[in-house]
């Protein structure tokens, strides 16, 4: 395999031609894989707590379903960062979505059969699918210069609208399609899940050749290697200081946004559900959602490219936190206030995901990127599986009003945080 991968690298070490191409074709295969990958991942959002609470007969409970498909993608986030640094994305990114669809087959089958506790095993390892389609986004990276990356970054995000939209407003014909062949109209999604995961899968295993993180991992030692002797070494000290204070801030934006989106976004279906909501109308708002998750971020891209990181840091913490106050007092029955709020809460989650992640890859370099980026999706899908579990016993326990006013107390923390790496990069 190390033969076979030198040799694919070699033709593209001193082409900048080459080089530029292949950028090209990998975000081509990227955006190819995420319009499948989007379908899989918003069958889980949109349906995963209505199946829990139906199955468990408590909507005390409802929140777990996405707390194990987000504890599910912290695993899988470690295992497809350690792949992807050792083998490269081609291999990580397949195995990652290929497990999902697994997991996705099995929530069919546990669903058929009444069997809580596969449903519980199952919703986990199609986590998988959730945490590789966000670790996708790195992919189109890999041969980015430093002002490309955030764009890069929001190609690969923005074509995943198409099969996130999907999803959600084919819950209902895929509930239909369910009840035809004896399976629950709840476990209907999963069915579009697992055959979007497989495919996103098989489309990196075959088509993401030359592997674009290995000719950049191949570059960047050539380059490391010419300049060695030039490099002063207490310039390498400072600059590795920096790029630690780097990574820890581009993973608390990370975690911060998901986990106040997922926990707002989880109860919603169960809020607009008790208030006697249709399957379809639910569909609609998680749809609504999904879009403003993906859909701005060619315009995010480019704003965070140019006018900075922190800037847009900020503009996610001020979003989410509008989202939790509309969410509070949003009327239960309110179709239009839910559907604005969760909007809110999918751009500003749009704004942190893309300046994060073009942090983090700010401050890391080809020798650890890979899976210093798998260790922060674990702590970033830890925050999703807190935000899950936390969001369903808040609202039983109080009521999805309170549930509103938390996350926008977490997401208000994005601007202190900025505050904060601003006077130390002025002190250093």
């Amino acid at each position: 395999m190390k033969q076979q991968n030198a040799a694919e690298v070699e033709h593209y070490l001193h082409s900048a031609e080459a080089q530029q191409k292949l950028y090209k074709r990998s975000l081509i295969v990227v955006i190819m894989s995420q319009i499948f990958g989007g379908a899989g991942l918003a069958a889980g959002i949109t349906v995963g707590a209505l199946l829990a609470k139906d199955m468990l007969g408590s909507a005390s409970y409802a929140g777990l379903p996405t707390a194990l498909f987000t504890l599910g993608s912290a695993l899988a986030a470690f295992l497809v960062g350690r792949i992807s640094q050792r083998f490269g994305r081609r291999y990580g990114l397949s195995f990652g979505f290929i497990a999902g669809g697994i997991g996705a087959l099995a929530v069919v089958l546990a669903a058929t059969i009444n069997n809580v506790l596969l449903l519980f095993l199952a919703l986990f390892v199609y986590g998988a699918g959730t945490s590789t389609n966000l670790q996708a986004r790195y992919a189109g990276t890999d041969l980015a210069s430093e002002k490309q990356r955030a764009t890069a970054i929001s190609i690969a995000l923005v074509s995943t609208t198409l099969g996130a939209v999907a999803g959600p407003n084919l819950v209902t014909p895929m509930g239909k399609f369910a009840l035809t062949l004896g399976i629950p109209a709840l476990a209907g999604p999963f069915i579009l899940a697992a055959v979007a995961y497989l495919i996103a899968g098989l489309i990196f295993l075959i088509y993401l050749r030359p592997d674009p993180f290995l000719v950049a991992r191949a570059i960047a030692t050539e380059k490391d290697t010419q300049r060695q002797n030039k490099v002063n070494n207490g310039h390498q000290v400072l600059q590795s200081k920096l790029n630690r204070v780097g990574v820890v801030v581009g993973a608390l934006v990370l975690i911060l946004s998901h986990a106040v989106m997922v926990g707002i976004m989880t109860m919603t279906p169960v809020q607009m559900q008790n208030y006697g909501a249709q399957l379809s109308a639910v569909g609609l708002v998680i749809g609504l959602h999904i879009a403003a998750m993906y859909l701005p971020s060619l315009v995010t891209g480019i704003l965070v490219d140019k006018i900075g990181r922190m800037f847009m840091v900020i503009a996610s913490g001020v979003t989410l936190a509008a989202a939790g106050v509309v969410a509070a007092l949003a009327p239960g029955g309110s179709l239009f206030w839910l559907a604005f709020a969760l909007i809110l809460l999918g751009l500003g989650w749009n704004f942190g995901l893309i300046s994060g992640t073009a942090i983090i890859i700010d401050s890391t370099d080809m020798k650890t990127r890979a899976k210093t980026q798998g260790t922060v999706d674990v702590w970033v899908a830890l925050a999703g599986t807190a935000g899950g579990l936390l969001s369903g016993l808040i609202v039983a326990y109080s009521s999805y009003a309170i549930l509103g006013f938390v996350g926008m107390y977490l997401a208000l923390l994005l601007i202190p945080l900025m505050i904060w790496i601003r006077v130390k990069q002025k002190r250093s």
